[in-house]
């Protein structure tokens, strides 16, 4: 990619905080959330793939939410750490580009699998005779695939405009990675076609995978209403709660940090956000996936026995 600035051949990463004492707490707690996140969605994958009773399509969609998940919270957190305990905070040009094309392509890949799990919830509940035909192998490859393209094409895009930005305004990003708001903070010059391709990118890969979310939700509480059974309503709607408080939490984090107004924009308030949804949330898809479920609590005693 050529540099639009060529004076600039790294940036400084500031993080979190330059008190001595501090970083190497935050190290501690970085590397425990860290260790966290690789053990449960390994041992979630592993269960998926080992048991054949989660050979299912809603458990295939787990299955690879859980490896985003893990790929996604390793672009950021072994330079988190490094920053913590080096004095050196500097990432060059390249490592930027890449650590923002993968997080972003991560990112948008996530939103796009949540809506396509939504999909997932409302054939389950809506046709459950038919769930096992329309929900094929094919489709499920298909939509993981997809969610995977549509990610990385869109953060192609948005990598090679926010690259091709004029940095004048120094190297040093007040925050703990290569995001999107701190780097044009530092850019200058005319900005008005890069506003319009990130308002496209946000309403593709944010504003819509939401509106699908929704409408897959709405039809599902429709057809649960239709459910004469108290208990069948509490079981139909069980199945759904993970999937629930997962796009609660990661789609609440990233609306708030993409889609206030400028004025409103708080860098050491948006780190906090931002360490949420890129390095704890992460973390706790696979116990938000486990704890609650009987079959996967049923496959990891299997597996340990």
């Amino acid at each position: 990619m050529e540099r639009s600035n060529h004076t600039v051949t790294e940036f400084i990463l500031v993080g979190f905080t330059t008190d001595p004492t501090m970083q190497m707490v935050l190290f501690v707690v970085f590397l425990g959330v860290y260790s966290l996140t690789v053990v449960g969605n390994i041992t979630l994958i592993v269960l998926i793939c080992n048991d054949s009773r989660l050979h299912t399509p809603m458990y295939f969609f787990i299955g690879n939410l859980s490896f985003l998940d893990l790929w996604y919270s390793s672009v950021y957190t072994p330079k988190i750490l490094m920053t913590c305990i080096s004095e050196d905070k500097s990432i060059s040009f390249a490592g930027c580009v890449c650590q923002f094309f993968f997080s972003a392509g991560l990112a948008y890949s996530e939103c796009y699998l949540l809506a396509v799990m939504a999909y997932d919830r409302y054939m389950a509940i809506s046709k459950p005779l038919l769930y096992s035909q329309v929900m094929s192998v094919k489709l499920c490859a298909f939509l993981v695939a997809s969610a995977y393209l549509g990610g990385f094409i869109n953060s192609s895009i948005i990598t090679k405009r926010t690259f091709a930005l004029n940095f004048c305004s120094g190297n040093v990003i007040d925050d703990f990675f290569c995001d999107l708001l701190p780097l044009v903070k530092l850019a200058c010059g005319k900005k008005d076609g890069y506003q319009t391709v990130l308002y496209f990118l946000l309403a593709s890969n944010v504003i819509t995978p939401t509106v699908l979310i929704l409408a897959s939700y709405l039809f599902i509480i429709v057809t649960i209403l239709r459910i004469r059974s108290t208990q069948s309503r509490l079981k139909a709607f069980s199945t759904c709660s993970s999937h629930l408080i997962s796009v609660t939490l990661y789609y609440g984090s990233i609306l708030y940090i993409y889609c206030r107004p400028q004025s409103s924009y708080s860098l050491d308030r948006d780190k906090i956000v931002s360490t949420f949804y890129t390095v704890v949330f992460p973390m706790l898809n696979p116990m938000i996936y486990s704890l609650r479920n009987k079959d996967v609590k049923e496959a990891l005693d299997k597996l340990i026995k």
